[in-house]
């Protein structure tokens, strides 16, 4: 009898076909160790044309413009950029507030969704995909790889992990920063429920070890509305205390903490070049998708 495998919840085969066409492109230099599709701070010999330099002897004379000898009666050899492929590390918040929902999906579910097509999609046009699932520090790492038998291994990760504890993702994304190899895709997913002050020095601290940033920030529409219509209890899904409140009492002094928390963090995302989306998971997850990959594919032709 031949074995038989439980479909993946958060794998959807309709929803990678329409992406499949959508390429992932990175915004920085990526240093591959094999040949792909992302430009590279090395130089080659690919199509697209980077700058002149002057003939040194050992050089391949195929690659001496005459014209420019014509114009100079100087020597000068054609440097075009080298693809590349590159390093996706994607990082998954696993804290307790991920496991809040109000509809269909919560966060973390609707992240395993992100995170899973992300990193087929790398997989598929020859990029090395690793995951980092974290809370309160690193609590399950997979670094990058290439080959597809690595991406079962990350599904079968994605598929265990849980929503627990608290959230130290500053202090984690410091580590990260540090002990990714290389110049990398980052992506992070997750509510952020940090203080962005706290953000801000990790951004920075990722941008400098010339990391590509991106963020999916997820919330909950009751968390953006705070649509409560009778008393509540209200629980901290992180280990903190309740409270019993009427919505009514505390509704705009919560909508103006949120407005506030938001717009530092915008400031923040901004200043720091950081690639940030903020997603409502009440919509649909291939449309967040969509849009991503194609602000990617533009920023690449408009270099």
């Amino acid at each position: 009898m031949s074995e038989q495998h439980t479909p993946r919840e958060f794998l959807e085969p309709a929803v990678l076909a329409g992406l499949s066409g959508l390429p992932l492109f990175a915004r920085r230099p990526m240093r591959g160790n094999v040949s792909g599709r992302h430009t590279s701070p090395m130089r080659g010999a690919s199509v697209e044309f980077a700058e002149y330099r002057k003939y040194v002897p050992g050089d391949d004379l195929r690659r001496l413009d005459w014209r420019a000898h014509g114009r100079s009666d100087r020597y000068y050899v054609k440097e075009f950029e080298a693809d590349t492929n590159l390093r996706l590390q994607l990082v998954l918040d696993t804290s307790g507030s991920m496991e809040y929902g109000s509809g269909e999906l919560n966060k973390l579910q609707y992240a395993r969704r992100i995170a899973a097509a992300i990193g087929y999609l790398a997989v598929q046009q020859g990029d090395a995909v690793g995951l980092s699932c974290v809370s309160n520090g690193i609590t399950g790492h997979l670094p990058p790889r290439r080959n597809p038998a690595h991406l079962k291994t990350i599904f079968d990760a994605l598929e265990e992990t849980r929503g627990q504890g608290e959230t130290h993702l500053a202090d984690v994304l410091h580590e990260l920063a540090e002990t990714t190899r290389q110049a990398a895709m980052v992506i992070v997913i997750s509510d952020f429920f940090v203080d962005p002050d706290q953000l801000r020095s990790c951004f920075e601290h990722l941008r400098f070890r010339k990391h590509d940033l991106s963020l999916f920030h997820l919330l909950d529409p009751m968390e953006l509305n705070f649509e409560f219509s009778r008393p509540t209890r209200f629980l901290d899904m992180e280990g903190g205390t309740a409270i019993f409140a009427e919505p009514s009492e505390i509704a705009d002094r919560y909508q103006d903490a949120l407005r506030g928390y938001l717009d530092q963090l915008q400031q923040i995302v901004v200043s720091s070049g950081v690639d940030y989306h903020r997603v409502s998971i009440d919509q649909p997850y291939p449309e967040v998708l969509t849009n991503f990959l194609t602000r990617r594919a533009m920023a690449k032709g408009g270099r």
